[in-house]
């Protein structure tokens, strides 16, 4: 299957990333005009890591962003549904800790870390409250989320414009650079979907996390919602 439903069937989200994998990293940074850098750096400093702290990166894929996170001297590990992005990963970061998983059953027992992170991935989960609950789980009291996805711009203007590039312009700019473009086409329809800054604030609360704020990057193209586990 060349992309996934709004649905977000499990074996059709895994399915489409791995029909994207071989060149995932490339395609996210030229359609994020390079912004994509400085989100992965922004993630890294919001969830304040230090050395030994252990963090979990959820919906890894490739593992980039594992590999920006554990430039902080923390223990990062990455774990993702689609076994194509992680494969991919293992190619070119052999020694980024990487393993298949479940969102909603992650492999580690309970308060495993101090912090726990995904980026651009709760919006693909069939069950968003049930991802961010399994997070919770294995997260230690007084422990760290840090949730970077795409957001509402803030200018009406601006968000006009954005939603013009993100239907029209983003699956054309994929077909040039991407090795399955049609996936973008539901990573477009997914974001435009997506709740905006208040609204993905209000689903962390709900799922038993607290202390949550926000923070606008790009105008408010991306936010990085921080949580703190009860």
């Amino acid at each position: 299957m060349s992309r996934a439903q709004l649905d977000k069937q499990p074996h059709e989200v895994a399915a489409m990333f791995d029909g994207v994998a071989s060149r995932y990293d490339l395609t996210n940074t030229v359609l994020s005009f390079g912004q994509d850098r400085g989100w992965r750096r922004a993630t890294r400093s919001a969830l304040g890591l230090r050395p030994g702290d252990r963090v979990l990166d959820l919906g890894a894929g490739t593992g980039v962003s594992t590999e920006e996170l554990a430039r902080s001297g923390a223990y990062a590990v990455g774990v993702d549904l689609s076994l194509g992005m992680l494969l991919a990963g293992r190619r070119v970061r052999p020694d980024v800790p990487l393993l298949a998983g479940d969102a909603l059953r992650l492999p580690f027992a309970d308060a495993t870390f101090d912090a726990v992170t995904i980026s651009f991935a709760l919006r693909n989960m069939v069950d968003t409250g049930a991802a961010l609950r399994e997070l919770a789980r294995v997260t230690r009291p007084g422990g760290r989320l840090v949730v970077c996805e795409f957001s509402h711009p803030t200018s009406r203007a601006f968000r006009t414009v954005y939603l013009s590039y993100l239907m029209r312009s983003l699956p054309a700019v994929a077909r040039a650079v991407s090795s399955n473009p049609d996936a973008y086409v539901y990573l477009a329809e997914s974001i435009r979907a997506w709740p905006d800054q208040a609204g993905l604030s209000a689903r962390i609360m709900d799922s038993g996390w607290a202390k949550v704020a926000w923070r606008n990057l790009s105008g408010g193209v991306v936010a990085l919602h921080r949580a703190t586990r009860v």
